[in-house]
């Protein structure tokens, strides 16, 4: 059966009480987006705590990929919709029998499954109730298909058939991604690296609605330019769940190379990533940014023991740092970077500037304190190396 329709469901968005249609037009607004990227016509209209499409010359699994990417969409129904004629609702009760028969005789071949029908009457002027209605739909479907069976507690095919301001009918609901609509929760700035987790961390906090930016420290010519691209297609990647997206490429090599030649070995990765934090710091008070965000999770790695998240965060003072996946478990990321298709771009074998300068034994404990007096060796020449970075900022738009 040809679709010409799509029923759109939110959950959260309907609890916003008398904000609730910022969420709305937001969500409209990001539909619009993906289907811009579509094939076919299509019309988008929000009526009464439903959101219509109505399409034309498309194709249906491309149109469904690129509403699966919208945040803010829990449910997509493909429906079948007729409209008011005028004031008049049409079809009448026998019409609308008609209409359900034709839909389970176009969509379900094999007659031989049970079903079960649920109605929705939001114009309460129609002539029969909600029940009312199921029940003489359902024996007509019965009627017409004699090898069907009702069952109302666990059903093969549940249609619903709803008579708002026009008549829905569908009964597969396609999972969206959940979450709140683009743009409804300021904006942040995403610590992007080439691993794994850093995707899945923006991809998470942005599904809160939260427009983001990336940063990406670049240190050629220890790091190729392969592995810049990849981080690139990881920012591309995100960006067809969140829109456009700015990339921040800084040059972070002779700070990393400083660092190298003035503080202990055991502590690079922890003071490296202390000035990776305060860059990208600058970099999102500029942006109007407020908050950074990292993929770190609790005792992952040596840098993400308790102690060196709060050695690294301590840098970080005017505002929050947000760690989405602090208490997960690497599967639990894993399987988040697949389903988001991000896995296999992330665990392209080029390394980056974190990866390169690890020491063998690096410390997992770091105090505080000390991290700070080491880096008193650093106090001749890094503000002006920071500067130096933040100057080859490279702004790639994704």
């Amino acid at each position: 059966m040809q679709y010409h329709a799509f029923v759109i469901k939110y959950a959260e968005i309907g609890v916003k009480g008398k904000n609730r249609y910022i969420f709305e037009d937001a969500l409209v607004g990001q539909i619009k987006r993906v289907l811009k990227k579509c094939d076919g016509s299509f019309s988008i209209s929000k009526v009464a705590g439903r959101i219509y499409i109505a399409a034309e010359d498309f194709d249906f699994d491309e149109t469904v990929d690129a509403l699966k990417t919208v945040f803010g969409i829990t449910g997509i129904c493909p429906a079948v919709a007729i409209k008011r004629d005028g004031e008049n609702f049409l079809p009448d009760v026998p019409g609308v029998c008609r209409a359900v028969i034709d839909f389970v005789e176009g969509v379900y071949p094999d007659k031989h499954r049970t079903f079960k029908i649920r109605c929705r009457r939001v114009d309460k002027s129609y002539p029969m109730d909600s029940m009312e209605l199921a029940a003489e739909i359902g024996a007509r479907v019965l009627e017409a298909f004699p090898e069907m069976k009702v069952d109302v507690h666990n059903p093969d095919i549940l249609i619903n058939v709803e008579i708002r301001e026009q008549l829905n009918i569908f009964s597969e609901i396609i999972s969206g991604p959940g979450g709140m609509p683009i743009g409804t929760a300021g904006k942040a700035m995403l610590l992007l690296s080439g691993g794994i987790d850093s995707p899945v961390a923006g991809y998470m906090v942005a599904k809160r609605g939260v427009e983001l930016e990336a940063v990406y420290f670049n240190a050629p010519p220890y790091t190729s330019e392969k592995a810049r691209q990849k981080v690139v297609d990881l920012a591309k990647i995100i960006a067809r769940y969140t829109g456009k997206i700015k990339l921040h490429v800084i040059n972070f090599t002779d700070i990393q190379m400083y660092i190298y030649e003035k503080c202990p070995h055991d502590e690079l990765t922890i003071i490296m990533r202390r000035y990776m934090m305060k860059i990208a710091d600058i970099l999102a008070a500029r942006s109007g940014c407020m908050g950074l965000i990292t993929g770190e999770s609790i005792g992952q790695v040596a840098s993400q023991t308790m102690q060196s998240l709060m050695c690294t965060g301590e840098v970080v003072r005017d505002m929050p740092v947000y760690r989405p996946l602090i208490a997960f478990d690497k599967q639990d990321i894993v399987d988040i970077s697949v389903k988001i298709d991000a896995y296999e771009t992330s665990i392209l074998p080029y390394e980056d500037c974190c990866t390169i300068f690890v020491a063998k034994h690096p410390v997992t404990k770091p105090r505080l304190d000390v991290i700070e007096r080491h880096e008193e060796s650093l106090s001749e020449r890094i503000e002006e190396l920071v500067e130096t970075a933040l100057s080859t900022d490279e702004v790639i738009e994704l």
